[in-house]
């Protein structure tokens, strides 16, 4: 689950992280009152969205007046923030951060993650901070400095400070970045985070350690066990489709391509996609109706498949175990004839009475004209590919 940078916030601030104060506006009028509650001549108005990159789309202002915070603030309220991880639609923008400014000396990065080669969390910790770790993990690795922790112990106060001193901090600053770091990893440990980042993590011209941004995502798995976290969570800036599979109890992620994929196991839905992808085409998401389907669980699937105006067409690739093929069938051809395809839909099953099964799609098609048998994966991939074109 992802918070805004404002939530975020006051994580880190109840856990004891030093940040500059900041007020949230959801409009250029509070904005303006903001920068000038804040008191300083210079202000930072950021928008308040589930993406990254805020700061090349145009997100993230440098003000010095009420009047250019109210500006800024308008400006970005008023149309969808594009960035690299918002697609060319972009997000539209509910809200800004005005944070009082500070004058940066350098900047740096640190940052929490699970390393899953070795099981335990790791913080890791650079002195390119202010741009995208990505980019600097592949083009300078040896720039990023790395501790794992025991799950159980934490980050222990030596493998805090020999970060602080590996990112070139001495002294003061380096205990202020040690401390700080001790207390980023107790956050991620103590409310089951999968991500704790402050970026641009900062030394001032004062000497001053602080951090002036933050980004916190929490295992989804994880949330029920904190009220508190589970408080933070913002519907609006999911996908509606994604609430809806989430609802219905389905796993379905959307994706940027035209052929919709309804599949139950997730591994049986990579290897869909892949083959997708091998002949040529793109899935427009990953669906998992999980160990059997349903007539009403797989209407609810294709409403959700078919609510993307992008699908051109919909491979159903389905495993029968449990679930007996001639029994999903019959649920194929239901929710078929109760919400109709509109457009091509390549149906593969294999499993148990799969030849039971196959005789019902067949005689359904005089209901269903759009529906396709395919006599195995490569054969559906190859027919839902051509039925896009």
């Amino acid at each position: 689950m992802k918070v805004h940078e404002y939530q975020a916030r006051e994580v880190l601030l109840s856990a004891g992280v030093k940040m500059p104060q900041a007020v949230l506006a959801r409009s250029g009028d509070e904005a303006a009152a903001a920068f000038t509650q804040l008191g300083g001549a210079v202000a930072v108005v950021k928008a308040q969205v589930h993406a990254g990159g805020r700061g090349k789309g145009g997100g993230v202002k440098l003000v010095k007046s009420a009047d250019e915070a109210k500006r800024e603030a308008d400006r970005i309220l008023s149309k969808p923030l594009v960035t690299h991880q918002t697609g060319p639609e972009g997000v539209p923008v509910r809200s800004v951060l005005v944070a009082a400014g500070v004058e940066i000396a350098k900047e740096y990065y640190v940052g929490v993650v699970l390393d899953r080669a070795r099981g335990v969390p790791v913080m890791m910790a650079s002195a390119e901070g202010g741009v995208e770790i990505e980019e600097v993990a592949r083009t300078k690795p040896g720039a990023i400095h790395k501790e794992a922790f025991h799950p159980m112990l934490g980050l222990q106060p030596y493998s805090a400070r020999k970060l602080a001193a590996a990112i070139g901090l001495t002294k003061k600053p380096a205990a202020a970045a040690a401390k700080l770091m001790l207390a980023l990893g107790r956050v991620f440990l103590e409310k089951d985070c999968s991500l704790a980042e402050i970026n641009p993590l900062v030394l001032t011209k004062s000497g001053e350690v602080t951090a002036i941004d933050a980004k916190i995502n929490f295992d989804d798995n994880a949330v029920p066990r904190h009220a508190d976290v589970e408080a933070l969570y913002d519907p609006t800036e999911e996908d509606a489709a994604e609430i809806r599979a989430r609802d219905a109890g389905l796993s379905y992620i959307a994706l940027d391509g035209n052929i919709g994929c309804l599949v139950n196991g997730a591994g049986l839905a990579m290897a869909t996609m892949d083959i997708i992808k091998l002949h040529g085409g793109e899935p427009a998401n990953f669906l998992d109706v999980g160990g059997s389907v349903t007539a009403d669980g797989a209407k609810e699937a294709f409403g959700i498949i078919l609510s993307d105006p992008k699908v051109k067409a919909i491979l159903v690739n389905i495993f029968g175990g449990i679930a007996k093929c001639d029994l999903i069938a019959e649920a194929l051809i239901a929710a078929g004839r109760e919400i109709g395809f509109k457009v091509p839909v390549v149906v593969r099953l294999e499993g148990t009475n799969v030849e039971r099964a196959r005789k019902l799609l067949e005689g359904a098609k005089g209901d269903l004209p759009t529906l396709i048998t395919a006599s195995d994966l490569t054969d559906a991939a190859q027919k839902v590919v051509k039925a896009t074109k």
